[in-house]
């Protein structure tokens, strides 16, 4: 059973009987615990207190100097400040604003499910000089997770918005079920919530696809440049914290607790370039599925006149055949459909139609598109007939309903013509 249908069956059990989480005090840093052997020397952390709870927590700081991929840290965090106000667009109107706080989850298992739980909740921000700061919540002890949760929970509550990738899906639910299963209310429900993943696939799915599709580590090498020399690759992550489990030896969790930092930063540099790409309009896109991906969250968010230009810079940057053509083409005969701008919207039907290789469901939707346009707008019914004979076969019945209709009103055309004097 995945996390969100758990959440849901858990939520039926528990009710209202929940226990919220206590206001956000200053956290205080407590003597070394000598439970947890060689933990705070090699991960670098520290136990600390917050309102009688403590937990073991990595904080690190990058500077704004720090390059990560082609840009520095500086740069990304102006970057997004200054095109934070565009996040409701791409939220379909959610209302994000700042502060963002980009968020990872690494759990004890990659498909979710009643024992599956978060070892390392990872939260990242920008802070006022432009440097970024990752506090990662790591359980050390499995008795200690509701501590950890209740110590989570004012972390992300401060946010103004949560930014993950894939968090909608997976990493939100798993931690509300384990909320659940405590009897701890789950305030992060409450929080707009920009999952990164789905934006992502518009604008970049393509050019990630020679990876593992979409994954956040193609993305940041195809797309902010940023190479990871050696990271523990993300299947080897459950065992790893399994074999710290058993052995008490912290040393294997310390690539996880880097990868887990490295996904942060190149979260908020995602989201920085998508935010950036928003704001900037088509001329800052870098290919054509950007263009192309900006038109539909304009589209989407009513910008029709936005989105129009961006399909255009799509179809200005394309090859002259291939899928992105096709797509802007047809997204613009529906947009102009959709502004009732009847002419140009056939126009772009017609584009279609002559393009190699337009797959036969599009260029059936095209030639209804146009024998509609013609029969009721341009009133041309031999080019109606004509292209309602391109969209199936005589025999089905609706093409042949509408030839019946054509083909009573061109008889009587006729007959009208041969009656005038």
């Amino acid at each position: 059973m995945d996390s969100s249908k758990l959440a849901d069956r858990l939520r039926a059990i528990v009710g209202t009987k929940t226990v919220p989480l206590k206001p956000d005090n200053e956290m205080v840093r407590l003597k070394p615990d000598t439970t947890s052997g060689n933990v705070e020397q090699i991960l670098g952390g520290e136990w600390l207190r917050r309102d009688g709870l403590s937990c073991f927590v990595v904080e690190r700081r990058s500077g704004p100097e720090r390059a990560h991929g082609r840009e520095a840290l500086g740069t990304i965090a102006a970057r997004l400040a200054v095109a934070s106000a565009e996040a409701p667009l791409v939220m379909h109107g959610a209302p994000g604003r700042p502060p963002f706080v980009f968020f990872d989850l690494e759990t004890t298992g990659l498909s979710g499910g009643a024992g599956t739980y978060a070892f390392l909740v990872g939260c990242g921000g920008f802070d006022a000089e432009g440097g970024f700061l990752t506090r990662q919540f790591v359980l050390l002890r499995h008795a200690d997770e509701r501590q950890l949760l209740q110590m989570v929970g004012p972390e992300l509550a401060r946010a103004g918005a949560l930014v993950s990738f894939n968090g909608k899906s997976f990493d939100a639910p798993l931690i509300e079920t384990r909320h659940l299963y405590h009897r701890l209310e789950w305030t992060g429900g409450r929080l707009p919530h920009l999952d990164v993943l789905h934006p992502a696939r518009r604008f970049w799915g393509d050019r990630a696809a020679r990876d593992t599709p979409c994954s956040l580590a193609a993305l940041e090498r195809s797309v902010l440049g940023a190479h990871r020399p050696a990271d523990v690759p993300g299947s080897e992550i459950p065992a790893r914290y399994f074999q710290f489990v058993r052995s008490g030896d912290a040393r294997p969790l310390a690539a996880v607790l880097e990868h887990n930092r490295l996904d942060l930063l190149s979260l908020a540099g995602l989201t920085a370039r998508l935010l950036d790409l928003v704001g900037s309009g088509p001329a800052a896109a870098r290919h054509p599925r950007e263009a192309l991906a900006l038109g539909r969250v304009y589209a989407q968010g009513g910008l029709d006149g936005r989105a129009r230009e961006a399909y255009q810079r799509a179809l200005v940057m394309c090859t002259p055949g291939g899928d992105i053509r096709i797509d802007g083409l047809r997204a613009l005969a529906v947009l102009c459909r959709r502004g009732r701008r009847f002419d140009d919207a056939a126009a772009h039907w017609r584009e279609l139609l002559a393009v190699p290789g337009c797959p036969p469901l599009l260029a059936r939707e095209a030639s209804e598109a146009l024998a509609v346009h013609h029969e009721h707008r341009a009133r041309d019914l031999p080019a109606a007939r004509a292209f309602a004979l391109q969209t199936g076969p005589a025999a089905n019945p609706e093409v042949r309903h509408r030839l019946a209709r054509l083909e009573k009103k061109m008889n009587k055309a006729q007959v009208s013509l041969s009656l005038e004097p």
